[in-house]
C-alpha cells in the first residue's frame, strides 16, 4: 500500500487548507507568472530580432545560432550557485537582482555593434537569468504542499505560453517600427522588451515575501497550517538534505532526471526559436507572422492547465510526462511530411502543447527526494543540464537547415531527441520508484482532496 505523504487533516482543517492554498495561489502566482512572462519574452525576442539582425550585422545563420546558444552556456555555468544563493538570501532580493540585470542586458542587446558584442551579451544574459526558473520551482516547495505543486508549476508555466503569444504579437509589430527615432526594428525588439524587467524589479522588492512566515496577507492560522503540513512532509517523505548543498550534484537521481529532461528544452527552444522563421516561409509578413504565432501558445496554455490537473486527479506521473512527449514527437514528424501550410502549422501547434505540458508534472519529482538547500541545488542542476538542450538546438537546428535548405527538416532531429527522452522516462521513473520503495515512501503524491 502506498503511503500518503499528505494525509487529510480533520474537517475543520480542510476548510483552512482550502482557504490557505487559495490565498497563496491568488497572491503569489500572478506575480511569479508576470515575472516569467517578461523573462520568457526577453529570452525569445532574439527569434524575431533575427529576421532583421542577421542581415544588418552581416551574421550567417550559424553565427547567429552560436550567439543565441551562448545564453544557455552562461545559464548552465551559474545556475546552481545562483539557486544556492537564493536559498540563503531569500527570493525577494535575489529575484529582483535577476530581473534588473537581465533587463539591463536585454536593452544593451539593442545596441549590438558586431559579432563579438553579440556573443558577450548573450552569454551575460544567461548568467544574469541563471537561477530564476529553478529558483521559482524551489520557492514553490516553501509555499505549497506536494500534492498541489504540479498544478502550481503548470499555472506558472502558462506564463511562458502567454509570453510566446505576446512576444509573437509584439515581436513582428516592433520590427515594423524600423527607422523610428533612428533605431532599426530589431533594436526596438530588444529595447521595448528589456524595459519592463527593469520596472518590475522595484515591484518585486516591494510586494514579494521571502516565505509564508513573512507574508502579511496570510493569517496566523494559515501560516500555522502550512508550517505543520510542510514539516510533516519533510519528516515523513524521506527527502534528503545534504550538509553541503552541492553534494546534491552527486546524487544519481538528479543526474537521471537531468539526462531525461535535456530532450524537452531542446525540442522547446528548437521549436519556439524557429517557429517564426517557419511561418515566414509560408509567405507571411512580419506583423502577420507575429499574430499567427499566437495560436500555438494558446493551445499550449490550455494543455498546461489540463495535463497537470489531470495528473493530480489521477495520481499518475509517468503517463503525464511520456504521452505528451511522444505526441509532440509525432507531431514534429508530421509537420514535415504532411502537405500544405495549414496542416504543417496545426502539427506545430500540437507539438508545442506536448513539449511544454509534460514539464510541470516532471518538475514535481525532485522535491520528492530532496529538500532545503539540497533541493535548490538539485533542481538547478537538473534545469541547467537540461537547458544545454537549448544550446544544442541553437547550433544543430541552423546547421541542419543550412545543409538541407529546408526550415522544416530540423524537426526530424527535434522529434528524434524528444521521442528518445520520452521513452527513457519509463526507465528513469521505474528506477525512482524502486528507490522510493526501498526507503519506504512514495514519489507520487495522492490526488489532493482539497481544492
Amino acid at each position: 500500500m502506498r503511503p500518503d505523504i499528505t494525509p487529510e487533516p480533520p474537517q475543520v482543517d480542510a476548510r483552512l487548507a482550502h482557504d490557505t492554498v487559495r490565498t497563496v495561489t491568488l497572491r503569489l502566482m500572478p506575480l511569479l507568472g508576470l515575472m516569467y512572462l517578461i523573462a520568457y519574452i526577453d529570452r525569445q525576442n532574439i527569434s524575431y530580432a533575427k529576421l532583421q539582425m542577421v542581415g544588418d550585422l552581416g551574421l550567417s545563420e550559424s553565427v547567429y545560432g552560436l550567439g543565441a546558444s551562448l545564453f544557455f552556456l552562461g545559464y548552465f555555468l551559474f545556475e546552481v550557485p545562483a539557486n544556492v544563493i537564493l536559498e540563503r538570501v531569500g527570493a525577494r532580493r535575489w529575484f529582483a537582482r535577476i530581473m534588473f540585470t537581465w533587463g539591463l542586458i536585454t536593452v544593451l542587446l539593442g545596441f549590438t555593434q558586431n559579432t563579438t558584442m553579440f556573443y558577450v551579451l548573450r552569454f551575460l544574459l544567461g548568467v544574469a537569468e541563471a537561477g530564476f526558473f529553478p529558483g521559482v520551482l524551489f520557492a514553490l516547495t516553501l509555499w505549497f504542499p506536494q500534492s498541489h505543486r504540479a498544478r502550481m508549476i503548470g499555472w506558472f508555466m502558462i506564463a511562458s505560453a502567454f509570453a510566446n503569444a505576446v512576444g509573437a504579437a509584439i515581436g513582428g509589430a516592433l520590427l515594423d517600427l524600423d527607422g523610428l527615432l533612428g533605431l532599426k526594428g530589431w533594436q526596438w525588439v530588444f529595447v521595448a522588451t528589456g524595459l519592463p524587467a527593469l520596472v518590475l524589479t522595484f515591484v518585486v522588492l516591494k510586494i514579494l515575501p521571502d516565505g509564508p512566515e513573512r507574508a502579511p496577507w496570510l493569517p496566523p492560522e494559515g501560516k500555522a497550517w502550512l508550517s505543520r503540513q510542510l514539516a510533516h512532509e519533510r519528516a515523513s517523505g524521506g527527502q534528503v538534505e545534504h550538509h553541503n548543498p552541492f553534494a546534491a550534484l552527486l546524487d544519481r537521481r538528479v543526474w537521471m532526471l537531468a539526462s531525461v529532461y535535456v530532450a524537452f528544452p531542446l525540442a522547446a527552444y528548437g521549436l519556439s526559436y524557429w517557429l517564426p522563421t517557419v511561418v515566414k516561409g509560408f509567405g507571411a509578413s512580419n506583423t502577420t507572422n507575429g499574430f499567427i504565432n499566437i495560436v500555438p501558445w494558446i493551445v499550449t496554455a490550455l494543455a498546461l492547465w489540463w495535463v497537470p490537473r489531470r495528473a493530480a486527479r489521477t495520481g499518475d506521473q509517468l503517463w503525464h510526462v511520456v504521452v505528451p512527449g511522444l505526441v509532440a514527437a509525432a507531431a514534429l514528424v508530421l509537420s514535415v511530411v504532411l502537405p500544405g501550410a495549414a496542416l504543417k502549422f496545426a502539427c506545430l501547434c500540437v507539438a508545442a502543447a506536448g513539449v511544454f505540458s509534460a514539464q510541470p508534472v516532471f518538475w514535481s519529482l525532485p522535491p520528492t527526494f530532496l529538500k532545503g538547500a539540497s533541493a535548490a541545488a538539485g533542481i538547478a542542476a537538473i534545469n541547467s543540464v537540461g537547458n544545454l538542450g537549448g544550446f544544442v538546438a541553437q547550433n544543430a537546428v541552423p546547421f541542419i537547415r543550412d545543409r538541407s535548405g529546408s526550415d522544416l527538416a530540423p524537426m526530424y532531429f527535434l522529434a528524434a531527441c524528444l521521442g528518445l527522452g520520452a521513452c527513457l522516462m519509463f526507465v528513469v521513473l521505474s528506477a525512482l520508484r524502486r528507490d522510493a520503495a526501498r526507503r519506504g515512501r512514495a514519489i507520487e503524491p495522492a490526488a489532493p482532496r482539497t481544492a
